[in-house]
Order: structure tokens, then sequence, then C-alpha cells
């Protein structure tokens, strides 16, 4: 495979709940005139599949190049299905349904899957006041929870908390949740595209669920929920920091971590596994010795395990999402910046199996 920075095709969801945020907040280019609720970042997601289209990869699936060269795209020695990371901008401007994703277990036992749904959301803009619901409160029966998801009484049994630019939010396949109004959020998570939600409508259209139905979408719900997950926002750790560059851990878990990185001069990047970047800064370009390749405000692309180290040019802010060696790119760094086993376990499923 002749490497080089992948720049993917956009794959979007114009549910209800979205609206204009990704244009008007993230500056984004070239969306379609009407209402956005999610782009598809880097998606291998049947029915949302991506393709290249850039460079000597043009025109070939993320599926392909992930099943074909699995070393070069992914990791050495890495194997699986289809591409492992899902990312994506949401747009909302409306509430998103009241939802799970099914855990591991859950997704190859329940829906025939491969694999569940843990994920994060990156708080890029939010409203003053924005909340979201995540988790359930201690101390509730199933039985009550069934009861207040057919009610809607939904804060007589999730948790509300506060919702602010910056701060990350790590959700275990298995938690309830749901974000909305007035947010704007990157989303990074396992490829998947399962749920069960509670709510009385579609979220594609809002069109009316028949009770019979949505009884029947909130008992696989309650198959799948873990109420016993809990979850705060956190603002990240910090794993480097100079006048020039800061480096930020988000949330680190089995699945993914991600990073937010700032730079005021040529930033000089190694990795061994793929990274996905997002440029949330201005316009800038992605050097690779005589080659450059731009990434515009906004824009998202996929950088090759077996590039091994490019240079951003000119200033910058990123997200950079990527599997971890919990060790030695998550834990050890962290020790050594001083924070101890609980600071760092606030990320996400640090030291877990993989749920």
């Amino acid at each position: 495979m002749k490497a080089h920075p992948v720049q993917l095709t956009l794959p979007m969801a114009f549910h209800i709940f979205g609206g204009s945020l990704i244009e008007k907040k993230l500056g984004k280019a070239d969306l379609p005139n009407r209402r956005i609720a999610e782009t598809w970042e880097v998606s291998d997601v049947d029915g949302m599949n991506a393709s290249v289209k850039n460079g000597a990869l043009a025109g070939k699936t993320l599926r392909e190049l992930t099943l074909s060269e699995p070393d070069a795209l992914v990791a050495p020695g890495w194997r699986g299905p289809q591409f492992p990371l899902l990312t994506k901008f949401i747009d909302g401007s409306g509430m998103l349904p009241v939802h799970l994703h099914a855990n591991d277990d859950a997704a190859q036992r329940l829906e025939q899957q491969p694999n569940g749904k843990t994920e994060a959301w990156h708080i890029l803009w939010a409203a003053p006041g924005a909340t979201c619901l995540a988790g359930i409160k201690p101390g509730i029966s199933r039985e009550r929870i069934r009861e207040a998801l057919l009610a809607e009484e939904y804060d007589s049994i999730m948790q509300r908390l506060p919702v602010n630019a910056g701060d990350t939010f790590y959700i275990p396949g298995g938690m309830l949740h749901s974000f909305g109004p007035d947010t704007l959020i990157y989303e990074i998570e396992q490829t998947s595209n399962i749920q069960q939600h509670a709510m009385p409508w579609r979220m594609e259209d809002g069109s009316k669920i028949s009770p019979a139905e949505r009884e029947k979408n909130i008992d696989a719900l309650m198959q799948q929920l873990r109420p016993e997950l809990q979850v705060e926002p956190q603002p990240g750790l910090l794993l480097e920091e100079s006048e020039a560059l800061t480096r930020r851990l988000l949330c680190a878990g089995p699945y993914f971590a991600l990073e937010r990185t700032s730079f005021t001069e040529r930033y000089h990047y190694a990795f061994n596994s793929v990274r996905i970047v997002s440029n949330l800064g201005a316009p800038l370009h992605i050097e690779m010795g005589d080659e450059r390749w731009p990434l515009d405000r906004a824009a998202t692309c996929v950088l090759p395990a077996s590039l091994g180290e490019i240079t951003f040019s000119g200033e910058g802010e990123l997200l950079i999402g990527y599997l971890p060696d919990l060790q030695h790119e998550v834990i050890a760094p962290l020790e050594a910046q001083g924070y101890d086993r609980q600071a760092i376990s606030r990320l996400g499923d640090v030291w877990d199996e993989k749920r």
C-alpha cells in the first residue's frame, strides 16, 4: 500500500435533532443546505461506508483497505472485520433520543454483531446551562426504570449533568444517555450502529412509534442496560506542555483514546498505529518529505500506521484519535507527569477488561 494521509467521503445523518451548528460553529465547508445532525468523519459502518477521495488510494473503500492492508492501515498484527473506529461531529440543536448501545457481550448475544459500541463525547460548544442525561441514579430498581421510560419521566431515574465546552464524557456500552439541546460534540466510538432507544418518536423524521412497538423497544433496551455505570465530565489530563505545544489526553480505554493537541510552530508527530486527525483550527498542511497534503478547517483525515511520522505545518488545534497501547501510551506517560491511578481511571476503562 502506498501510504498517504487519507481523506474520506462524508456520510451524513439528517435526524430531527440536528441543525446548522457544524457549519456555523466549526466552519465546516461544502455541507448541504439542510438540517444536519451528524457528519460521519470516519466510518466503516454498513450503509454509511466511506471511500478514499484523494491520492493513490482514491476510490477504495475504508473496508477494502482494512481487510487487504490491516498491518499498514491500522497497526502491525491487528486483524478485524472492519475499521475499528468511528468518529462524528454531532449537532445536538435538539434533544437526542434517550438511548443506549450494547456492550460487546450484549451485541454478540442479542444483536448478532461482532462488537458493541462504547463511545466518548468531547464537547466543542454548549449554550450556557446546557446539560445531558447519562447513567441511572443509584438505588433504582429495574421495574421503576422501565416504568419511568414508558412514562417519559427520564429525569426521575437518570443523572442530569452540566455540559461545558472542553469537557469529555466516556460512555461505556450499556449506559443510558442523551444530550441536547444546544450542544455540539465530537464523538469517537467503536464501529457500530446498534442502539436501543426509549422515545415515542423516530429520530429520523419524528414520526410516532406505536405503543406496542415502543414497549418492545424498551424491553430490548432493558436487556442491554447496565444501571451500575456512572460518568462525570472530565477536563482531560496533560500529557505534554511547552511554550509551543500542549497535548491533553481527553479519554482512554481498550477501544480508543482521544487527545486534543495545539501547537504554534511546526509539529513533528510520530506514531505506530492508525491516527484519526480532525482539525479544529485554521487550515494547515501535513508534510511527508517533499509532499504536502492540505487539512482544512473542520476536516478529518486518516494517517495510516505505516506512515510512521509526519509534520504538521503552521499553527494548529487538532483532535487525534487512535487505538491505544494503554500501558505505554496512556498509563506510563501520565504517571511520569505525576498523576495517580485515581486520576487516570477517570479517563475511562484504562485498567478494565474490554466491556
